[in-house]
């Protein structure tokens, strides 16, 4: 049982980055035992390997990237673990969700959310003597979402194809705050609005619409963006990839075919 469980996840995710630097990678982190239960197995060591550097986006609380989060090598095997889901098998298919008990490739990015923020040097060793809004300011996750069970319990995974993007929209509200969210294959542009903000065409002028009120952000393939507080539910996000909007630093971005995992926790109800 345990070679299978082993299988399962290497499958899943390939080889750790860290297995070539074993010693070292087991003195920041413990030992992945295979006995352990699967959500043991997540919350004590990630296969990923290292963590990375976490960039808050200036402008927008809330609203953090890490860039680096997934190594060519680990989104080419989600994305393997994806197909071998079966989801889009027809061609015609081109969103999947899964609700409650989620993959085990699913627990395991969940859980390595999790480890990479531990590990970020924002999380303080000592949470006592620092105050909500000085948590809020220094960490990618909040301390009290970081340490819910589960982290996550609803995925969607979506494909674009070039000029296939997402309208202008706030997460609906039966998901928790907290949402996190995978870029593979293509980059692209997404554009958060202040909800506040939006006007009409003939209204954008108004000196309550800054430029500031529209921010741009750069999602490279094997990034991840979390989404709490403000920019959960005071900005809107979108992506329009239509001929002239997908614009970085004076250049047009290639569109390819996009794929997105999302992660979002239920809100309890009764």
């Amino acid at each position: 049982m345990d070679e299978e469980l082993k299988e399962i996840l290497r499958e899943a995710f390939g080889d750790s980055s860290s297995d070539v630097d074993s010693d070292s990678s087991y003195e920041r982190r413990e030992r992945l035992q295979f006995g352990d239960p699967i959500d043991e197995i997540a919350k004590t060591q990630s296969i990923f390997g290292e963590s990375c550097c976490w960039e808050p986006i200036t402008g927008i609380n809330g609203l953090w990237i890490c860039r680096g989060f997934l190594s060519p090598d680990q989104q080419s095997s989600l994305l393997s673990a994806l197909e071998k889901e079966g989801y889009f098998a027809e061609a015609s298919h081109n969103q999947a969700m899964r609700f409650g008990d989620l993959p085990c490739w699913a627990i395991e990015l969940s859980y390595n959310i999790r480890e990479n923020v531990r590990f970020s040097g924002c999380v303080p060793e000592y949470t006592d003597s620092i105050t909500v809004d000085e948590n809020e300011k220094i960490c990618p996750f909040p301390l009290d979402m970081l340490w819910r069970e589960p982290l996550f319990n609803q995925l969607i995974v979506n494909i674009y194809q070039p000029g296939e993007g997402i309208c202008a929209h706030i997460d609906l509200m039966r998901f928790e705050d907290g949402i996190a969210i995978i870029s593979l294959e293509s980059s692209c542009v997404m554009h958060f609005t202040r909800v506040e903000c939006e006007t009409s065409h003939i209204e954008k002028m108004n000196e309550g619409c800054t430029s500031l009120s529209r921010i741009p952000v750069l999602l490279v393939p094997g990034s991840l963006v979390l989404m709490w507080g403000e920019a959960r539910y005071l900005w809107k996000h979108q992506i329009n990839r239509k001929p002239g909007f997908q614009l970085w630093e004076g250049q047009e971005i290639e569109q390819k075919r996009r794929t997105s995992v999302t992660l979002r926790r239920f809100c309890r109800t009764g």
